[in-house]
């Protein structure tokens, strides 16, 4: 097999990857809160290979020696938190979160210790599901309940509305209890929704359902420099992540710029299939060849 065959064949694996990324992404162009996947690549080697003294001419300025490489590799895929644009909806149980931040849900499911396991997601399309105690409770589509913390600022799961009560939610996630029957009522301390700040996105592993986990094994100073607990009270201008209730954000995944990236791969695809075959051919005549 010859060099050319071998670059071609490596590429072609990697641009298939990027067109497995592409291809998610369109999918969920209308899914709330969806943040699209980026792919880095790398070269896998280059060599440097020298050209005989006899190509030093006068007057030729080309070096000696040229790069040979051999294709590119997928080396990250990494998940992009720029801001969807936010649409307004008015449901009560919408929310959409401005700044780099997730919701934090119990799936339900038991880790090795035995606990339910947390998962995060930037969608806010929740509902308000009846408990066994008349009231309601905050959960995803998928019935995951809303992580939360109470007046004291400890976690709580789930987030009760008691019955007769009317939740509103402020800008720092503090949930208010307005009662139904009494206007003038004072409304109820509910505690808060849980927020957490993404401090290195690309450590986030895509689960499905629109929801991201930890890698195992980490421990608690690890996870604290992946994601990191939203304090309202120590925030500032610049890393504030803030919720707004009767809005969605949407995907910020833009539909042009991944047909664009699109049609790009797909004539990198033709060409390194082109080198494949050109060197197929070539290999055929060399084997055809009689002395």
């Amino acid at each position: 097999m010859n060099n050319s065959m071998i670059n071609s064949s490596v590429s072609m694996h990697s641009l298939q990857q990027k067109l497995d990324i592409l291809s998610n992404n369109i999918a969920n162009v209308n899914t709330n809160g969806f943040k699209k996947k980026e792919a880095s690549f790398e070269d896998v080697l280059t060599n440097v290979k020298s050209q005989p003294e006899g190509f030093r001419q006068q007057g030729r300025f080309s070096p000696l020696g040229f790069n040979q490489g051999w294709g590119s590799k997928l080396v990250q895929i990494q998940t992009n938190l720029s801001q969807g644009p936010i649409q307004s909806t008015g449901n009560a149980a919408d929310f959409a979160i401005q700044g780099d931040g997730l919701f934090e849900v119990e799936t339900g499911e038991l880790d090795a210790n035995g606990e339910k396991q947390k998962a995060w997601t930037r969608n806010g399309a929740l509902s308000l599901i009846p408990d066994a105690t008349g009231g309601t409770v905050l959960t995803t589509k998928e019935g995951h309940f809303v992580s939360g913390k109470d007046a004291s600022g400890a976690d709580v799961t789930p987030i009760v509305i008691p019955k007769g009560y009317r939740p509103v939610v402020e800008q720092n996630g503090e949930i208010k209890g307005y009662s139904e029957q009494d206007a003038t009522a004072t409304p109820l301390n509910l505690g808060r929704i849980k927020l957490v700040r993404v401090v290195r996105p690309q450590l986030l592993q895509d689960i499905g359902d629109n929801l991201y986990a930890l890698p195992n094994g980490l421990s608690v100073a690890e996870k604290a420099n992946i994601l990191q607990d939203v304090n309202p009270g120590l925030d500032t201008t610049n890393n504030r992540v803030t919720l707004m209730q009767g809005f969605l954000e949407q995907s910020n995944v833009t539909l042009s710029d991944e047909m664009t990236d699109l049609v790009i791969v797909q004539r990198a695809l033709q060409l390194n299939s082109r080198a494949i075959t050109s060197s197929d051919q070539m290999m055929n005549i060399a084997n055809n060849l009689r002395a």
